[in-house]
């Protein structure tokens, strides 16, 4: 009952949060501070447009990339001017590596301008080349995040990957020749896709622990309103009933060779710390760059245009393509810094205190009290940790922040004319 409650209530307040207003986004301010932000940068194109990906995405077309990606540098340059500076850099899509040297063009200008520690890249299985790797590590990246999924060839081919990336077998080996290129190789995968069974699960996770990979994303299908309506016709309904028992079973196979970068991502035990796939974790504030990124800057959370050749229109004249944008009060601050926070699993609550002048307790007391009976977490001064439990409750919130942000997506993307 209570991973119920928690679901209905994460899915009405992510609702609430996330309604943008159209036409409402203010022009960025200028930074005048030295704080530590992320650069986040999104590739929106892909050569298989995959039936449960709810990202803003299109099909791969070479021309309007080389367009896009030129104008993605022009979008850095206004950032710089405006006075901000990242110290990491995290590139999303789609599939970023679509264009190796467009996108080694884009790093290496990045790190030119702004004084960058650290770069995660997402790829593909089929990008896992020579070439690409060296070009990889010669722009700077230290982390590649690779879109497994899974290994199972059944549903490889159901996800309409297999003839693109190749078999279960093949994607292993990739990325067995790919470790240790990297600071970090991460394996992006999903748990609770419809005929999935714990057998096929099982199976994914052995051969992750066989591969020894440093970091593990274990993310439960997370697909919005729409795209589970046109999933249901080729993949079949979601069962979230399932969910829990697949999300143990990840845990208990992990946990003893890895630990705990968040509640769904898993660091091998001698591995150094590194960036992970969720890097709102880490950072307070991201700026979001390129065409339907979303970003969070001096408690603004807003959005690009989806509308592709808008956004190339828009930064060819000079303009931020900012397209939509909500103003989190305090309280829906305090609450964003808990969700976020607490999802590495465990929360330093007396930096919360101090953040917000001490009102970080005032404002979530009601939550604290419900978290704390229904046995979420455990203090530990100062900081609270997730319990086993808490952890696939955090898994739940987070799930439903994520379908919300991509029920917003499915609405720009609609008014862009995209679907």
């Amino acid at each position: 009952m209570i991973n119920q409650i928690v679901t209905n209530t994460a899915r009405r307040q992510f609702a609430l949060a996330l309604n943008f207003e159209d036409g409402m986004a203010p022009d960025l301010p200028a930074c005048t501070d030295e704080k530590q932000r992320l650069l986040y940068i999104h590739i929106p194109f892909c050569e298989e447009l995959c039936p449960y990906c709810s990202f803003h995405r299109i099909r791969f077309e070479e021309g309007l990339t080389r367009k896009y990606f030129d104008a993605l540098r022009r979008e850095m340059a206004l950032y710089r001017e405006k006075g901000y500076r990242f110290s990491g850099v995290y590139v999303g899509g789609g599939t970023p590596t679509v264009l190796m040297d467009e996108l080694s063009e884009t790093l290496h200008l990045a790190r030119k301008m702004f004084p960058v520690t650290s770069i995660s890249v997402e790829t593909n299985p089929n990008h896992l080349t020579d070439a690409n790797i060296i070009m990889l590590q010669q722009a700077g990246v230290n982390r590649l995040s690779v879109g497994v999924q899974t290994f199972n060839d059944d549903l490889l081919k159901k996800l309409a990957r297999y003839d693109k990336y190749g078999s279960g077998e093949l994607i292993a080996e990739r990325l067995r020749q790919t470790m240790g290129s990297f600071d970090t190789v991460n394996a992006d995968m999903i748990f609770n896709f419809p005929e999935q069974t714990e057998q096929m699960l099982e199976a994914d996770l052995a051969i992750l622990l066989k591969l020894n990979m440093e970091q593990i994303t274990f993310y439960p299908l997370m697909v919005s309103t729409l795209t589970q309506r046109l999933m249901k016709e080729t993949l079949g309904d979601v069962n979230f009933r399932r969910e829990k028992s697949f999300f143990k079973l990840i845990l208990r196979r992990l946990e003893s060779q890895h630990n705990s970068s968040s509640a769904w991502c898993f660091s091998r035990k001698k591995a150094a710390k590194s960036l992970i796939d969720e890097y709102v974790v880490d950072f307070d504030e991201y700026a979001g760059l390129g065409s339907g990124a979303i970003g969070f800057l001096n408690g603004v959370c807003y959005a690009n245009t989806f509308d592709i050749e808008q956004y190339i229109a828009n930064l060819t004249q000079g303009k931020l393509p900012l397209q939509a944008s909500r103003k989190f009060d305090l309280p829906d601050q305090i609450r964003y810094d808990f969700l976020m926070k607490l999802f590495s699993t465990r929360l330093n609550v007396n930096d919360l205190e101090k953040k917000y002048d001490g009102r970080f307790f005032k404002t979530l007391w009601k939550e604290m009290v419900a978290f704390t009976l229904a046995g979420s977490f455990r203090y530990f001064s100062p900081n609270l940790h997730l319990t086993p439990h808490g952890r696939y409750l955090w898994v739940i919130m987070m799930r439903e922040f994520f379908i919300a942000v991509n029920n917003f997506r499915d609405y720009c993307r609609k008014q862009a004319g995209l679907i």
